[in-house]
Parts: structure tokens; C-alpha cells; sequence
């Protein structure tokens, strides 16, 4: 599932891409979708590197390759996508590997969030180009569950420095994949804790899966006005991605 969508989404960024490399990515200040594709080569070299050789630490900057002439950038990046899909495709997703989250050092985690890094990119050249982009709910409420895992300060992951703890629950519901956590602080100041669920009488935010992940990229606005402002302003403090 994971693969699939890597590569469904790449090839649909690639298509996009071509006749509109100058146009701007509005979520990304200052990137147009050539500087948002010299991006993307760069992720997958380096997620590719990691996974192809096992290496248990980022690989050095001397490595990374030069960025694409602009003449070839599409065609660089299909190559560098389709490298890490084989990439991922030959490797077992339980074999150790250097990754940002301490909590999870594996294969799978890279597969996992390089779904999150297509399908977000994705709706951004998309919207470049000035179409809609709807993300695959199943899929959506996957990343959205892996952003909560691995996105916000935790007792595993804790933000450094230190920033001010939720006081208070949010929920977030994802309509149509049928599914909810409920987010409240932990017994560490600072970090939270995610359950999987729906708790009662607690404010909730309520979208598609796929507009309540691109609502945590910070790519889209969703109907909040049930949620008390400085709540939600103190779980985006406490989250890593915007």
C-alpha cells in the first residue's frame, strides 16, 4: 500500500509538474515547483542512500549529489522516485536504519513517511497548478495517525527546547475512514499523549481524512470555530511539522 502510493503520487507530481515548473508553491515561501522538485530529488537520495546501505546515520553532506539541470529536473526526479520505491521494495521493512524518530529506527517508518512527503507534496503542485487534489481517505488516516505518532512533542520525543504543555484534550475525526484520537498532555510537561478514539464532552475537529492531514501541513483551513483558540494554538507549538 505504502509503495504504491509513493510511486502514484510521484508520477502524478512529475505530470503536473511539466509546463508549470515556474509557477509558485504557495505553502512553501519562496519555491516554485522546480525548486519544490530539486527538493524531493534530494529526499529520495537521501532516504535511498539510507535505506540501500543500511546506515545506522545520516549520510555525509559531501555525498549528495549536485542538483539537476533544470532541463532534466522531471526526468531526475522520476529516476530518483523510482529508485526509492525499488529501494524500499528490496529492503524488509524491520531491518534497522537510521531515522529522525528515535522511537522508530526502521525501513518502515521511511516507507511510511515518505507516503506523508508524496502525498503532501503532491497536493502542493497540484494546487500550483491550480487544481483540486482530494488525498485517499485510508491513506490520509494512516499519515494522520503517523503524524500523531511521530510529529508532536512526546515523552519519547520531547520538544527542545521545552514549550508549554496543551492544558487541556482535542479530538480529531476523520469523517468517512471512521476514525478519531483524542490528544491530551502527558505525564511529562510538554509532551502529549494520543489515544485512538473519540473521548466525550472534549472540543473536536471534525474533517476528510485528507483534509484534516493537510490541515496538520498547515496546507489547508478547516471550520475550527469549536475549538478554543489558545488550545489549538499550544498543540501546533507542540507539533514538529508544519
Amino acid at each position: 500500500m505504502w509503495l504504491q502510493a509513493i510511486g502514484e503520487h510521484c508520477e502524478a507530481i512529475a505530470t503536473v509538474a511539466v509546463g508549470n515548473l515556474e509557477a509558485a508553491v504557495e505553502h512553501c515561501p519562496g519555491w516554485d515547483v522546480a525548486a519544490l522538485l530539486e527538493h524531493l530529488v534530494e529526499v529520495h537520495w537521501f532516504w535511498s542512500t539510507i535505506v540501500a546501505e543500511r546506515l545506522t546515520s545520516p549520510p555525509e553532506e559531501g555525498r549528495r549529489p549536485p542538483p539537476p539541470e533544470r532541463e532534466h529536473l522531471v526526468g531526475s526526479f522520476r529516476d530518483g522516485a523510482a529508485r526509492l520505491v525499488e529501494v524500499l521494495t528490496a529492503a524488509p521493512f524491520s531491518a534497522h536504519v537510521w531515522t529522525w524518530a528515535p522511537a522508530r529506527q526502521d525501513v518502515a517508518f521511511v516507507a511510511r513517511h515518505q507516503v506523508q512527503e508524496a502525498a503532501v507534496h503532491h497536493f502542493d503542485a497540484a494546487h500550483a497548478a491550480g487544481r483540486r487534489l482530494v488525498l485517499d481517505d485510508a491513506l490520509s488516516a494512516d499519515a494522520v495517525e503517523e503524524f500523531l505518532t511521530f510529529s508532536l512533542s512526546t515523552a519519547a520525543d520531547p520538544a527542545e527546547p521545552a514549550r508549554p504543555p496543551l492544558h487541556g484534550q482535542l479530538v480529531l475525526a476523520c469523517t468517512g475512514a471512521g476514525r478519531a484520537w483524542t490528544i491530551g498532555d502527558d505525564v511529562v510537561p510538554g509532551t502529549l499523549r494520543v489515544s485512538n478514539g473519540a473521548a466525550a464532552d472534549v472540543p473536536t475537529l471534525t474533517a476528510s481524512a485528507s483534509d484534516l492531514l493537510l490541515w496538520l501541513y498547515g496546507r489547508v483551513e478547516l471550520d475550527d470555530r469549536h475549538i478554543p483558540p489558545d488550545l489549538l494554538a499550544r498543540f501546533r507549538a507542540l507539533t514538529f511539522t508544519d
